[in-house]
């Protein structure tokens, strides 16, 4: 019997402890942009990334989330992010106890939809990223709250590209332009399409 009691104690506490903490707290957009993320309506030209975390399992703890090494902030339980991104690479990464990533290629008028699911680790919650498919990502994005990024996302750009690489390019066709290497019309018409990187 003592035996029974001493091995349910450390059980006992970890629960109060976990009460007594309560949920991770993490800043939260506007009802209004929550409820416009809900529609799912991708823009014409970028692909629609949904990331959300519906578990109430380590609700205490939360978890930052990087896109090609930029932080959007963190995470807690019943909590999402939504981006508008350029289509491309991208590489998604979460960190808990572990680290874990997943890599994600995206097309224009199209949602994605990363579940940050999350497991009991040693000592702490871990994390796992996956792609899910259009219904379960809705489900799960329906019962979360819009988190609000710490960054634009006009500062993700898929991999191999960056806003110095385009900066370079337009440089580089201005020269070509002023050595009369290229026409007037070729030169706005690649403006153009550098421009529309950004």
């Amino acid at each position: 019997m003592h035996t029974k009691l001493c091995l349910r104690i450390p059980v006992l506490l970890a629960l109060i402890a976990l009460l007594v903490t309560g949920c991770a707290s993490v800043p939260m957009e506007a009802p209004v942009k929550d409820t416009e993320s809900k529609q799912f309506v991708p823009d014409p030209d970028k692909a629609s990334l949904y990331i959300y975390r519906n578990e109430i399992l380590g609700a205490a703890i939360p978890m930052s989330v990087f896109i090609n090494g930029k932080n959007l902030g963190q995470t807690a339980s019943k909590t999402y992010f939504h981006l508008s991104l350029i289509p491309g690479q991208y590489d998604i990464d979460s960190t808990a106890e572990n680290n874990c990533s997943l890599s994600l290629s995206v097309e224009p008028n199209q949602n994605y939809f990363v579940w940050q699911e999350i497991k009991m680790g040693m000592w702490m919650a871990r994390c796992a990223l996956h792609e899910v498919s259009q219904q379960e990502g809705r489900d799960g994005v329906t019962e979360s709250k819009l988190i609000k990024m710490q960054i634009s996302e006009e500062d993700i750009l898929p991999q191999g590209q960056s806003a110095d690489s385009v900066a370079t390019k337009i440089r580089e066709l201005n020269e070509l332009y002023k050595d009369g290497l290229i026409t007037e019309d070729e030169y706005l018409s690649k403006k153009k399409a550098l421009l529309d990187q950004l």
